[in-house]
């Protein structure tokens, strides 16, 4: 299976997802990578106010930031290779980059919670 690595612009904490004005779309990824992780797929993230070592000691990443700035992330790179920036993929993106099958995206994006209870 692939690994993924999400370079992420500087966050206030390791998933985005903290805070008063917490962003959707953190929200969103922060799903689809626990989603990804229980079919078994493995992914790694990095965040530049946290670890900036990892940004500075990966040639890609490292070129990549001097060639576009911290405005081009996220960056996410598919064993080693850059496979997107600029902005966070989808479930369906992960699970290609993973060798997840489509079926299993499509069964698992489906709402969990029950009608009416407020969480849809």
């Amino acid at each position: 299976m692939s690994t993924i690595q999400i370079y992420d612009p500087a966050l206030c904490c390791s998933s985005g997802v903290c805070g008063v004005d917490v962003d959707q779309q953190l929200v969103t990824l922060a799903a689809d990578l626990k989603w990804l992780e229980q079919q078994g797929g493995k992914v790694e993230r990095f965040n530049l106010a946290q670890q900036p070592m990892a940004f500075a000691e990966n040639a890609i990443v490292k070129g990549f930031l001097e060639r576009s700035g911290q405005e081009g992330l996220p960056l996410i790179l598919v064993n080693g290779e850059v496979a997107l920036a600029g902005r966070y993929p989808r479930r369906a993106e992960l699970a290609r980059w993973a060798g997840v099958s489509q079926f299993t995206v499509a069964a698992a994006s489906a709402p969990s919670c029950a009608p009416g209870s407020g969480c849809c």
